[in-house]
C-alpha cells in the first residue's frame, strides 16, 4: 500500500459514530436494527496544516493477539463494525490504515486500550440524552445545540461531522481530539465538519 506520509502528525482525532446514519447513508447493514449508541469508528492521527491525515504509513500489520483476550469483549461492544459485523476486520483496516503512523507513540496492543478507555470516559449518547437530544424522525437541531451539552460535561470542544441523505443533514460523527500522546484532551479545531447553517437531524 502506497504510504501518504512518513507518520509525522500533530493530534489525535478520536472518531465516534452513530450507527443508524451508517445504516441509513453508507449502505445496506448486517443488523437490521443498528445500535442505538455512538461506536468507534477509529482513533486517527491527523495534522493541523494538512487536512488529508497521514495513513498507511510503514508499521507492523495488524496482529490480533496483540488484541488481548480481555478486551476484545469490550471491543465488541464499543468497537464493532455496525457495516458487514466483522469486528477483526474493522479494527485490522483502522490499525493498517491509522495505527502505524503513531505506532512510536501507541504500539498496538496500546492503541486499542486507548481507545476502549476514551470511548469509555465520556458516553456521548448519555450527554445528549441528560439534554432531551434523542433520535426523533422529524425535530432538528442547530450545530451549537448539540455541542454545547458535550462542551459542559467534556470541558472541551468536539467537532461534528454530518451524512446528507437527500437534502437531510444527519449527525454523523461525534470527534474528541487529543494531545500527541494521545493522553491530553484537547479542543478541536473546526475543520470541515456538519454545515453550521444547516439544521442537524438525530435520527
Amino acid at each position: 500500500i502506497m504510504s501518504t506520509g512518513d507518520g509525522s502528525y500533530d493530534y489525535f482525532q478520536f472518531v465516534q459514530q452513530w450507527p443508524p446514519t451508517n445504516c441509513r447513508v453508507r449502505t445496506k447493514c448486517s443488523n437490521p436494527r443498528p445500535l442505538q449508541y455512538f461506536t468507534i469508528h477509529g482513533l486517527w492521527p491527523s495534522n493541523y496544516s494538512n487536512p488529508k491525515m497521514p495513513s498507511n504509513c510503514i508499521g507492523s500489520q495488524f496482529n490480533e493477539s496483540r488484541v488481548y483476550p480481555y478486551l476484545r469483549p469490550k471491543l465488541k461492544i464499543s468497537w464493532p463494525d455496525v457495516e458487514s459485523g466483522n469486528d477483526t476486520k474493522f479494527w485490522e483496516g483502522e490499525w493498517n490504515k491509522h495505527g502505524t503512523c503513531s505506532e512510536r507513540i501507541l504500539n498496538q496492543m496500546q492503541y486499542f486500550q486507548r481507545s476502549q478507555a476514551m470511548w469509555g470516559s465520556h458516553n456521548i449518547s448519555e450527554i445528549l440524552k441528560n439534554a432531551s437530544i434523542v433520535p426523533h424522525p422529524t425535530q432538528t437541531w442547530t450545530y451549537s445545540d448539540i455541542v454545547s451539552p458535550i462542551k459542559t460535561a467534556t470541558k472541551r470542544t468536539p467537532l461534528l461531522r454530518c451524512k446528507y441523505d437527500k437534502k437531510t443533514q444527519l449527525l454523523h460523527e461525534v470527534v474528541f481530539c487529543y494531545g500527541y500522546n494521545a493522553l491530553k484532551h484537547i479542543d478541536c479545531n473546526r475543520t470541515a465538519g456538519c454545515r453550521n447553517q444547516q439544521a442537524i437531524s438525530f435520527q
